[in-house]
């Protein structure tokens, strides 16, 4: 077996690529995807437009401004991986709402995008924010 595909096959992920570097990755991928759902959201409350759903029951007002926080704000801490575990707490929270309440009545192929968002948020939320993030810059 030749030594490239050994590595392919290996269990030992340091073998193949540096964890770090797969940390990294998923932080600024997901950060930086999620904060384009969030920054129109974010443009919506600083220009007064708060026409937005209630999946819960908190109001409009409230349902916008909590979603943008999470995906415009949550995600730009995603990216730089500054509090990462916690920013990822709350967009899988986020997520979670949009899965399970906001797109509740959608076909599956309508919200998925949340679940796998939800998913990638739980897996940063066990990581963290890994050797190149703030956090770990900061003591973390």
């Amino acid at each position: 077996m030749s030594k490239m595909y050994k590595k392919l096959l290996s269990t030992n992920l340091n073998k193949f690529i540096s964890t770090d570097y797969s940390i990294l990755l998923l932080r600024i991928g997901a950060g930086f995807l999620i904060f384009t759902h969030g920054l129109p959201k974010l443009m919506k409350v600083f220009n007064g437009n708060f026409a937005f759903g209630d999946p819960i029951g908190l109001g409009p007002e409230v349902s916008l401004i909590l979603a943008a926080f999470a995906e415009g704000i949550c995600g730009l801490f995603i990216v730089l991986g500054l509090w990462t575990r916690l920013s990822a707490v709350i967009l899988s929270i986020n997520m979670a709402v949009a899965y399970f309440f906001a797109h509740a009545g959608d076909p599956f192929s309508a919200k998925e995008k949340s679940m796998l968002f939800l998913l990638l948020f739980v897996v940063i939320l066990f990581t963290g924010g890994g050797k190149y993030s703030v956090d770990k810059k900061m003591g973390g």
